[in-house]
């Protein structure tokens, strides 16, 4: 069944293209449910989204506010997205009036904050007096409908891949994604588990925002996501989308998808380019083989691949770390954003024959056949 998307204005304020702008940059990049109109941060008014992001123009523009976006796009979009993600929760003020005055021109609110707009009494208010919706992407099931680990991840006999990171924010998401797509323009069915609020504002169909949930049920919502996915799609391939770092000491999310997906393989995400945690100034990043080592140590599982983000980063600059990991840890490294995820989907299929064997088939099945003489 074919989605129809509704159309979307993503507020972002002096974040987009920044670390806590991630969820904005997200839903540029790739969303199946939402056609993004247009991105509210006065820092970059007038700039192309997609193109401020390193990409190609793609006629997304940035507005300074929510009267001009509104006056130049003509029609009222379907919603209004909080696209920050901030380590403090909270909306300002300003923010509050704006989210106010979406809901009056009739735009349903799409939220990711741990602050959930629906049970704020003025916006509850606001939403029914306008006859919009309010959704709140982090808001946990209720307690009836969690999960705890009950070990059925075993059945799954389909590579489960996790793609983790050595930090918050530095491209886990992309990457998944990316891979996800590249796997099934291949022919091979591949299904990705979201564990935040953009993958799943994305839309993704399995997963749950984890780090809104009760410690107790982390685990158990990981892997009833996975085992889900595994009996309603019946997949070649699972790829679980990484949150934060396991060496991280302010999160735990990494542990609880090691420990729900029991993971057989890992893909491991870094910026080399970043000298401190996001967020966190006093915090120096870790290196790639502690967060190997520390991986390998509590899991079953090793590193398999590495993938790069190039923030801070000159092409050059890419291109020399790629070769010095590769000679350094023996393990392919790329960056999907620049280099696709050709590396990655080779190193899959060397790890895994049965996809190898698919994308063999499949490839000569879409060969022309040739006329006898």
């Amino acid at each position: 069944m074919k989605i129809i998307k509704k159309t979307a204005l993503v507020y972002c304020e002096n974040q987009f293209g920044l670390v806590d702008g991630k969820t904005a940059a997200g839903l540029v990049r790739h969303s199946e449910l939402y056609t993004i109109v247009g991105v509210i941060d006065s820092s970059l008014a007038g700039k192309d989204a997609e193109e401020e992001l390193g990409g190609e123009k793609s006629g997304i523009p940035i507005f300074t506010n929510l009267e001009e976006a509104l006056s130049t796009l003509g029609e009222i979009p379907n919603c209004y997205i909080y696209g920050k993600a901030p380590l403090d929760a909270c909306l300002s003020s300003e923010e509050r009036f704006l989210i106010l005055e979406a809901m009056e021109k009739g735009m349903d609110i799409i939220n990711g904050l741990h602050q959930f707009f629906s049970e704020d009494p003025e916006f509850v208010h606001q939403a029914t007096q306008y006859n919009i919706q309010i959704k709140d992407i982090r808001k946990p099931p209720k307690l009836k409908d969690l999960h705890v680990f009950t070990g059925q991840i075993a059945e799954v006999n389909v590579p489960v891949i996790a793609v983790l990171g050595t930090d918050c924010a530095c491209g886990k998401m992309t990457t998944a994604i990316e891979l996800n797509k590249s796997l099934n323009n291949l022919g091979i069915k591949s299904v990705l588990v979201a564990t935040g609020q953009t993958s799943l504002m994305q839309g993704a169909i399995y997963g749950v925002s984890i780090d809104a949930l009760i410690s107790q049920f982390v685990i158990g919502e990981i892997e009833n996501s996975i085992i889900q996915a595994f009996k309603n799609e019946s997949p070649d391939i699972i790829l679980v989308e990484g949150q934060s770092a396991v060496s991280h000491p302010a999160f735990m999310s990494s542990l609880g998808i090691l420990k729900g997906s029991m993971p057989d393989g890992i893909i491991l995400q870094h910026p080399p380019g970043r000298k401190f945690r996001c967020d966190f100034p006093h915090l120096i990043m870790p290196t790639i083989e502690s967060e190997i080592q520390l991986i390998e140590a509590i899991s079953q599982t090793s590193v398999m691949a590495i993938a790069l983000s190039h923030e801070d980063l000159e092409n050059a600059e890419v291109l020399n770390f790629i070769e010095d990991y590769e000679k350094q840890f023996q393990l392919p490294t790329t960056d999907v954003l620049q280099y696709g995820c050709q590396k990655l989907v080779q190193t899959l299929s060397e790890h895994f024959p049965k996809l190898k064997q698919k994308i063999m088939g499949n490839k000569l099945e879409k060969m022309p056949v040739l006329a006898m003489r």
